[in-house]
């Protein structure tokens, strides 16, 4: 008689790594998907005709992770590239845009700390 994991090697084989349904995988048991998983096999799962989940190793989610992160870093790169004029602004081009003086600043900072605020 064979065992769960190997009835879902089987069927996943035959079935040229098709989904299971979730009827399929409840049957199959959830100790032989993670055991498919570990063994690199990713068991898409379909509800009504429809993926709507797929078991995969610890190991492929981790490295789907840092594509993620390393594909959003290079977005963020290409972005400020495309749009950077190179016109630069100083602190105090800053400030008089916004209406403020240094001393201002520098007077608000000094009341923050004298109330305990900084």
């Amino acid at each position: 008689m064979l065992g769960n994991l190997e009835k879902l090697h089987r069927n996943l084989y035959s079935f040229h790594m098709s989904t299971m349904t979730i009827t399929e995988a409840s049957r199959a048991g959830l100790s032989s998907l993670v055991a498919s998983a570990e063994a690199g096999i990713d068991v898409p799962l379909s509800r009504h005709g429809r993926v709507v989940a797929e078991v995969v190793s610890a190991e492929e989610i981790a490295s789907l992770r840092r594509d993620r992160d390393t594909l959003r870093d290079a977005a963020l790169v290409m972005a400020r590239f495309a749009t950077d004029t190179g016109v630069r602004t100083d602190l105090d081009q800053a400030m008089e845009f916004f209406g403020f003086t240094r001393a201002e600043l520098e007077g608000e900072i000094a009341a923050d700390i004298a109330a305990g605020r900084a």
